[in-house]
């Protein structure tokens, strides 16, 4: 038998091999398949062309194999059930039966995280989150589907194989304690009098703050420089400190810890932020629906803390 040349096989040539040894005959396979006769005898005698044997002839009115055929057909049918699974469409995600564990990188927690966690906990009591920061290593770690959603703020390109998703951008408050000296002088001078703190993330997107639109920045003293957001609260409302975050971010911290918020005295454009995931990925159910819930989630709390700072800084007014 000469060597097949598998380049040449078509799909369609196995598909009707099998119809064939099902039904028995040309107009049987025909009818199975959609396909009109002639076009069935076409393609067996390509395929035995192909392999070189007659692989089915015509007995009594019926198409019988030959011990090729009966010998190859065990080989395909195999094959033809691989396929078929592998083409299949994703089966459907129930998060009410899915005990999957979801892992999501984003520096912001509070207000977001327990949002994500309510919705999470409500449609799939049995799953689990995990909440990771952003560490250095996060695009790799997205495009190998260790992780099923990242957040990303500033204008980083994102490397091939990952999808993204633009959600509102950041607004810059300044937050300070309410009885903060600052507050009956805000202006430049206070600004660049009283020391500020800031959050060191690890990702490489540059900060706004090196370099705001408009004239030259006023200068600003960092007197603090931490790793975590958590702890912005407490020390903003027990210090001189000066905190300038995203609104998102303090909007809570704002009510709990009775901070007042106050316009930065360098203008600061809206900060690109997008959510992104792994191209991989994109097509399956549940990585899809944790990160629609993750979206929608954050986009909801942005909205809600941009009108809680905008109703603290009327009141005041």
């Amino acid at each position: 038998m000469k060597e097949i040349q598998l380049h040449r096989i078509d799909l369609n040539l196995l598909v009707v091999f099998e119809a064939l040894m099902v039904e028995g005959s040309v107009a049987g396979a025909a009818e199975a398949l959609g396909k009109t006769p002639s076009a069935i005898s076409h393609a067996l005698a390509r395929l035995r062309e192909q392999v070189g044997d007659p692989l089915l002839v015509r007995v009594g009115g019926r198409m019988r194999p030959s011990p090729f055929a009966l010998s190859l057909i065990d080989d395909v049918r195999p094959i033809l059930r691989s396929i078929k699974r592998v083409l299949a469409l994703p089966e459907p995600f129930d998060p009410a039966t899915s005990d999957r564990v979801f892992r999501v990188a984003c520096p912001i927690t509070g207000r977001v995280l327990s949002e994500v966690l309510n919705r999470l906990h409500h449609a799939a009591p049995a799953a689990k989150l995990e909440w990771l920061s952003a560490p250095r290593q996060v695009y790799d770690a997205v495009a190998e589907g260790l992780v099923d959603v990242a957040h990303l703020a500033g204008e980083t390109r994102l490397p091939d194989g990952l999808d993204a998703a633009e959600v509102p951008g950041f607004h810059w408050t300044s937050f300070v304690r309410a009885d903060h000296p600052a507050v009956s002088t805000w202006g430049p001078e206070a600004w660049s009098t009283y020391p500020h703190v800031q959050v060191n993330i690890s990702n490489d997107a540059p900060s706004p703050f090196n370099r705001p639109a408009g004239a030259a920045p006023l200068e600003r003293t960092i007197g603090a420089l931490i790793s975590e957001f958590s702890s912005l609260g407490p020390l903003l409302a027990n210090t001189d400190f000066i905190g300038t975050f995203p609104t998102v971010l303090m909007a809570w911290d704002m009510e709990t810890y009775g901070l007042r918020p106050l316009p930065p005295q360098i203008h600061l454009p809206e900060f690109r932020t997008r959510f992104f995931w792994s191209s991989r990925l994109a097509k399956d159910p549940a990585s899809h629906w944790i990160r629609d819930l993750v979206i929608q989630s954050y986009v909801e709390v942005h909205e809600e803390a941009e009108r809680m700072v905008a109703r603290a800084v009327s009141a005041v007014d």
